[in-house]
């Protein structure tokens, strides 16, 4: 059985869609507090983004040992290098797609797959978007047709939807931008045999 430590609506979204009966369980950690610590320990952002999918599938896979779970995570570092988090507020939408607008970030996700709580596996990947010049008025008719579903996204965008007009230019996987490394997951589960090869 696959558990998902997440409640995310996009990565339970791509498993049903290829195919993958799980789970899915909140694992409830202190993101802010982990990324912090991992921020003084001057750790890359692919460390915490892995640092961060592994704490959550070791937390779900403590209370589900014979369970495969999948913890994933992702950050998005912006043309000066800083990260910025998901801005749970319509104000801090703005100020972000504010920030982002007319640049290239970076956006890495991270997974890691837990058994009777240990990691067995681990994959991350990086995309490279280029953000379209925003005008104001086009980013608050946005975030009024998003609504909420936006402040959950870091970078704040759905790119699956209405946040592909945000950019010019992508790099990358669309299933990473979405927020899992999807086809290396799929590759992992077809070598333990959740999925037939």
């Amino acid at each position: 059985m696959l558990v998902l430590a997440s409640q995310s609506a996009a990565r339970r979204a791509m498993l049903n869609a290829a195919g993958v009966m799980h789970e899915a369980l909140p694992a409830h950690v202190d993101e802010d507090a982990i990324t912090a610590g991992l921020v003084v320990e001057q750790a890359s952002p692919e460390r915490i983004a892995d640092a961060l999918a592994e704490v959550k599938a070791l937390k779900i896979s403590r209370q589900h040992p014979g369970a495969l779970v999948l913890g994933a995570d992702t950050v998005v570092v912006t043309a000066d290098g800083s990260m910025i988090a998901k801005p749970e507020t319509r104000s801090r939408a703005q100020a972000q797609l504010q920030q982002l607008s007319g640049t290239t970030h970076r956006l890495i996700s991270a997974a890691v797959i837990c058994e009777a709580g240990k990691p067995v596996w681990r994959s991350a990947a990086a995309a490279k978007l280029t953000m379209r010049p925003l005008s104001d008025a086009f980013v608050s008719a946005y975030l009024d047709e998003e609504g909420d579903a936006v402040l959950g996204c870091v970078g704040c965008y759905r790119i699956e939807g209405l946040g592909a007009q945000l950019f010019s230019r992508i790099e990358g996987d669309q299933f990473v931008i979405r927020g899992l490394p999807l086809l290396a997951v799929l590759d992992y589960l077809r070598v333990r045999g959740v999925l037939a090869t």
